[in-house]
């Protein structure tokens, strides 16, 4: 059985440090010292080949790369750190001047951390392939749900200093263990810096899909900004109803809307899942973790889904839910989903008409 999202960063911290960076297991970075300086100083990987490519034979090249060469991605690079100065990176639009060192709520300034880096085997058929999904986990986060199965990274903010090269170094690696994408976890609240990186990665030869793995609490500027960077979506859709973005999410009020018009951009930008030989190379894949009681608002999902983008959207929805963090104080979050809300949970799906889910 694939390991869980849980399962698999923890074996990659319990592994940290044990191989170089371009090997072939997960691990933490730890790569020193972070730097608070945008500017050129870090483009430079001293000779750092992507090496081969497990792209689908049939897929096409991703767009970044013809971005990168007309400049247009650097132009868009140069916008995200527009934002920083007063933070409007996601909804929660703190204002802080994180180029100056200040935090807002995702407790994140002008540098990142990098938690782990590996194969991942637990993602979707589509995104795993033969090889895995190149899965990289940013430290912080920026809608801290109190039933965070990550809260150590997301919360506590665990993980390593790293510097854009040593970004780019972890995409080149992961292409060149065979993975099949790269696939960036929560990225809300670091674009810029992924951004950054993926310029130098592109120079050194990276030629895979980016995945854009997001609790889709996002900013429309930014997700506009990435059209074209980016190749496959994988949001969440957590709630239809507000009150649960308020209790559950750190006072996210307005999440249903902002998560809504962030996932309409990505299916106009990208359609719905395109696959080769088995593998996505393009397009949008929805999650939709079911909560006791639907207090995810299931039903209303589903139908949203179905009527806003497209039946024939790939959606996941998910029962792995499980008690974790503060969530014991926030009942029925205190149990898992029952079999027959489960089994309701896939009639509904199926009722709305969705006709790519599982």
């Amino acid at each position: 059985m694939a390991p869980t999202r849980r399962e698999f960063v923890q074996s990659c911290v319990a592994v940290a440090g044990t191989a170089a960076l371009g090997g072939l297991g997960c691990r933490n970075t730890r790569t020193g010292t972070p730097t608070l300086d945008h500017s050129r100083q870090d483009m430079s990987l001293d000779g750092v080949s992507g090496g081969g490519t497990s792209r689908p034979g049939d897929a096409p090249a991703p767009r970044y790369i013809e971005l990168e060469r007309s400049g247009e991605l650097e132009r868009r690079e140069s916008a995200l750190w527009a934002l920083l100065e007063r933070c409007s990176l996601c909804p929660r639009r703190c204002g802080v001047n994180r180029l100056a060192g200040e935090r807002g709520v995702c407790s994140s300034d002008a540098t990142f951390k990098v938690a782990s880096f590996g194969a991942h085997f637990g993602e979707e058929a589509p995104l795993v392939g033969k090889r895995g999904s190149g899965t990289i986990f940013f430290s912080n986060c920026n809608l801290l749900c109190v039933f965070c199965q990550n809260w150590e990274i997301n919360h506590r903010g665990d993980g390593d200093p790293a510097t854009h090269a040593d970004l780019a170094r972890i995409m080149l690696s992961l292409q060149n263990a065979g993975c099949h994408n790269i696939n960036l976890v929560t990225p809300t609240h670091v674009t810029p810096h992924i951004v950054r990186a993926l310029r130098l990665a592109i120079a050194a030869g990276l030629r895979l899909p980016v995945l854009y793995n997001t609790g889709a609490y996002d900013s429309l500027e930014v997700i506009r900004l990435l059209d074209g960077v980016i190749d496959i979506y994988l949001p969440d859709f957590k709630y239809q109803d507000a009150a649960a973005g308020v209790r559950f999410s750190n006072s996210a009020r307005d999440y249903p809307d902002h998560a809504a018009a962030a996932i309409k951009e990505m299916h106009r930008q990208t359609g719905v899942l395109r696959q080769a030989d088995g593998v996505a190379y393009g397009g949008l894949l929805i999650r939709h973790l079911v909560l006791p009681e639907n207090l995810a608002g299931t039903d209303g999902f589903v139908k949203w889904v179905a009527s806003e983008l497209s039946p024939e959207t790939h959606v996941n929805i998910m029962g792995q839910y499980r008690p974790m963090y503060q969530s014991h104080e926030y009942p029925p979050l205190s149990r898992r989903p029952t079999v027959e809300e489960m089994t309701q949970a896939m009639r509904r799906a199926r009722e709305a008409g969705l006709r790519h889910f599982h």
